[in-house]
């Protein structure tokens, strides 16, 4: 089984917050490598590529789109879920070290830590 790493971009099956439908879609490894490599699960962001929208709480731009694997310029969602391992469909790339820092930033908004 591959053993994904925090910052990792996956493609993935992600339900919409209604959970009534399913996407394939990116998105963001945020769980700790410890605990990746401990369970069967890894806990994730939503990626989208709507940016036109203001980002709000517990989202970011990633800034380095295309070394994340990604098509088009996106950004990271307030959307957690946590997925088992090998429902990942494919590993797209990673985060940048700057994009990795945002993604901590807006975590810790999101959850007032």
């Amino acid at each position: 089984m591959t053993v994904y790493k925090r910052g990792d971009i996956v493609l993935v099956p992600f339900p919409f917050s209604d959970q009534t439908i399913i996407k394939k879609r990116p998105a963001a490894v945020v769980s700790s490598n410890i605990y990746n490599d401990a369970s069967n699960d890894i806990v994730i962001m939503a990626i989208t590529s709507q940016t036109e929208k203001t980002i709000g709480i517990g989202e970011c731009l990633i800034g380095d789109w295309q070394i994340a694997g990604l098509l088009k310029p996106s950004a990271i969602k307030a959307a957690v879920s946590t997925l088992e391992q090998k429902l990942v469909l494919k590993r797209l790339g990673a985060l940048s070290s700057d994009d990795i820092s945002s993604m901590e930033n807006a975590l810790k908004n999101l959850l007032d830590l």
